[in-house]
């Protein structure tokens, strides 16, 4: 018998300063038994950063290799903006960036290893695809701090996110890069 998921609730406090955004939002999410928390929180901070109307967590989570962990969809359902999470295949952005408007990477990883794999497979529009840095050691200090039930304050300014959870404020870096070269 499969394990089930394991439901979280996060209610964040979301000042999102370089874009003008500011929320209260209260998410469930379902953590796959496969997935990690590193991978969860990165998917939530990726939902933070991303958020705007028609923002969704996929329906099938890690085991849907056809939806993007995070999406926007417009008012009449067409998919907008794909975002994935951690070291997506060059294979699988290029079918995200002719499906989506726009593409999206948030991940922990070295992006270099992205960029060498899209530039030896080809991805579509490519030079469009941002990747979302976050510093993985700002991650893995907030592992210990989320647990099923979790408040959080979530402040995104000048390329930089501060996490208040617990009393304690945590901070770290979000460095954007592209994915290729600007084209021309």
């Amino acid at each position: 018998m499969a394990l089930p998921a394991t439901i979280y609730r996060l209610r964040i406090d979301l000042s999102d300063v370089d874009r003008g955004v500011y929320e209260a939002l209260d998410l469930r999410l379902a953590r796959h038994p496969s997935e990690t928390l590193r991978y969860l929180i990165t998917r939530t901070l990726a939902y933070c950063l991303s958020y705007e109307d028609g923002v969704a967590f996929s329906k099938g989570g890690l085991s849907s290799t056809d939806q993007a962990p995070v999406a926007i969809h417009d008012p009449t359902g067409r998919l907008v903006a794909w975002i994935d999470i951690g070291s997506p295949s060059a294979e699988r952005l290029h079918k995200a960036s002719k499906a989506a408007d726009r593409v999206a990477i948030f991940t922990t990883a070295d992006p270099e290893l992205l960029q060498r794999d899209a530039a030896s497979k080809g991805v579509f529009r490519a030079s469009e695809i941002p990747i979302f840095r976050i510093d993985p050691d700002f991650v893995e200090a907030l592992e210990p701090h989320l647990d099923r039930n979790t408040a959080l304050e979530v402040l995104h300014t000048d390329g930089h996110l501060y996490v208040t959870v617990d009393g304690q404020t945590l901070d770290g870096a979000v460095r954007r890069i592209w994915l290729a070269p600007p084209e021309g």
